[in-house]
């Protein structure tokens, strides 16, 4: 418990990097909700579309597919996943409770993925990265977030988002 009575967050690890000798877009989100780090699976919360855009942008259902598949379609692709954040407290799975966050080592980009050109942001937590990436040499994008909370953006309007930036990198 803290000092207001209130229990303190739990302290949560992410996960690693998913990338393949072609990947030349990194898409980053902050850090896996619960659901995902229940199911150790990224985008694994039912109503979150990153894998419905991944499916409509690339003409193939990727949620029928066992989840190793789907990673591997994803490197086969060019398609880079990882989150911001490599460690932080929290309770629940909104990205206002995040605390004590502590960052991947984002400058490590290059190293495990040597063909790297761009980093696309999955939401405005990750975004607050933009800056630190942009100075290590990246285009940067900024995409609307696939998580259920931002039911402002209709499915068509974030897949229109997401299909002009995978399309400036040979990925839609």
């Amino acid at each position: 418990m803290s000092g207001t009575g209130a229990p303190e967050a739990l302290p949560l690890a992410g996960f690693g990097p998913v990338v393949g000798p072609r990947t030349r877009l990194m898409v980053l989100g902050s850090f896996p909700g619960v659901a995902s780090l229940a199911q150790q699976q990224y985008y694994a919360h039912p109503r979150n579309q990153f894998w419905p855009i991944l499916s409509a942008l690339w003409g193939l259902d990727l949620r029928a597919l066992p989840y190793p598949e789907r990673l591997e379609v994803l490197r086969e692709r060019g398609l880079g996943l990882w989150d911001v954040y490599a460690r932080v407290r929290r309770e629940g799975s909104l990205d206002s409770a995040i605390e004590a966050a502590e960052l991947n080592d984002l400058a490590g980009l290059r190293r495990i993925a040597p063909g790297l050109e761009a980093v696309a942001h999955n939401g405005a937590e990750s975004a607050r990265t933009m800056r630190r990436l942009q100075a290590l040499g990246f285009a940067v994008h900024r995409l609307p977030s696939t998580s259920p909370a931002n039911a402002g953006w209709s499915f068509d309007r974030k897949l229109a988002a997401w299909r002009e930036t995978f399309a400036r990198y040979d990925l839609a």
